[in-house]
């Protein structure tokens, strides 16, 4: 089969989630690296462009970027968004209404407006539109989507998901450009930390138990007082399927380094997952003992098998995580040329409403926490 050619908007030299996308897009073999405009200093771009093999679809901005693929005959078939918070929308808006895919980072937009204009644009341009929500790329999240899908743990009664770590609290860091951004407005939107890691554990929660968030009350607090935005977050949530859940989010966790776990909690058992511990799905069903399933053993769902790459006992991490969107993209992408249907245990990539969504919920959060904890609706208004 033919590679699919793919562009980095974003993602340049000492970039924390660049080589993440670059490890990931190329795992498998079905994207090549062809185009980039990497860093907002277009010199930089075009040299680190060049020093990863681009040679003249090293590009110095994005709209140089966006202005040369539209008149190539080889043009790119995805393009990753990897640059600033308030950027997003602007970039996915136009490569998407010109024509390309786009997988963008989260969050995909600064306000609910502009997430569902992204929405309507994707559908009107028959354009893919995915969000980077990486983690559910994981093979035993998608083993835990299945197992609750098929009813192994019953009715879905409580979700508890979490994502805190303790890396922005030391006030000495506070004016540290790669911390500082976060918690400006102008920079960050509405909302620091669940912005930023909150809505992860969010996402996760609905993809796995395959609920929408309808409504919230969040408690929301700058232990840093110089912040103005959130450094910890509790957000209690309702979903559309009857569950109750439950989200701690932080960033001042001292001892926490990555924190991004989730429970689920049925009528006749339980699931818990940690991306600290990827390879082990801890399943309790009610009146017996509990049971680890492993990563790579046989007999897990199709979901599962086709995610997992090395033999049982290896560890895979979070590239691999992302390189199971990338090939969901490239199944769906290949689907699309081919006139056929996509495989289905593919189609589980992150979508633009996941992004919109998501979008919501940070502006609930925001609204709640700032009148002290009142229930709002966490719905998008397309969809209430």
């Amino acid at each position: 089969m033919k590679k699919l050619r793919w562009g980095m908007i974003g993602g340049g030299e000492g970039s924390q989630i660049g080589p993440a996308h670059r490890l990931g897009s190329s795992l498998d073999g079905l994207f090549e690296f062809s185009a980039g405009a990497l860093d907002h200093r277009p010199q930089e771009g075009i040299e680190y462009g060049q020093k990863l093999g681009l040679g003249e679809r090293a590009y110095g901005s994005w709209q140089d970027m966006l202005t040369a693929e539209k008149k190539r005959d080889d043009r790119i078939d995805l393009v990753t968004v990897a640059t600033p918070n308030s950027t997003h929308f602007e970039i996915t808006k136009e490569f998407l209404e010109s024509g390309f895919n786009v997988l963008c980072e989260k969050p995909m937009t600064m306000t609910v407006e502009e997430g569902e204009e992204i929405v309507k644009i994707s559908k009107k341009s028959g354009k893919i539109c995915a969000v980077n929500y990486g983690y559910t790329g994981y093979s035993l999240v998608r083993h835990m989507k299945a197992m609750i899908q098929r009813g192994d743990i019953g009715k879905i009664r409580l979700v508890n998901a979490e994502f805190s770590h303790g890396h922005h609290a030391d006030a000495e860091d506070a004016n540290n450009p790669r911390v500082r951004w976060r918690y400006d407005p102008a920079q960050a939107g509405v909302s620091a930390q669940f912005a930023d890691c909150g809505i992860h554990a969010m996402h996760m929660a609905s993809f796995v138990t395959g609920q929408e968030v309808t409504k919230l009350s969040a408690d929301t607090v700058s232990c840093l007082e110089q912040r103005v935005l959130e450094d910890d977050a509790m957000v209690n949530f309702r979903m559309d399927g009857g569950a109750v859940g439950r989200l701690w989010t932080s960033s001042i966790a001292i001892g926490r380094q990555h924190g991004l776990g989730i429970q689920v909690f049925g009528e006749t058992g339980g699931l818990r997952w940690s991306q600290e511990q990827p390879n082990q799905l801890f399943y309790m069903p009610l009146n017996k003992r509990l049971q680890i399933i492993e990563r790579g053993e046989a007999n897990l769902s199709p979901e599962a098998d086709r995610t997992s790459r090395v033999t049982i006992g290896h560890a895979e991490g979070m590239p691999l995580a992302f390189a199971n969107i990338y090939t969901d993209l490239a199944e769906a992408i290949n689907a699309e040329k081919e006139g056929r249907k996509m495989n289905p245990a593919a189609d589980l990539y992150p979508k633009a409403i996941d992004g919109l969504r998501s979008m919501a919920a940070v502006v609930a959060v925001s609204k709640s926490g700032k009148q002290n904890g009142k229930w709002l609706d966490a719905r998008p208004p397309m969809f209430q």
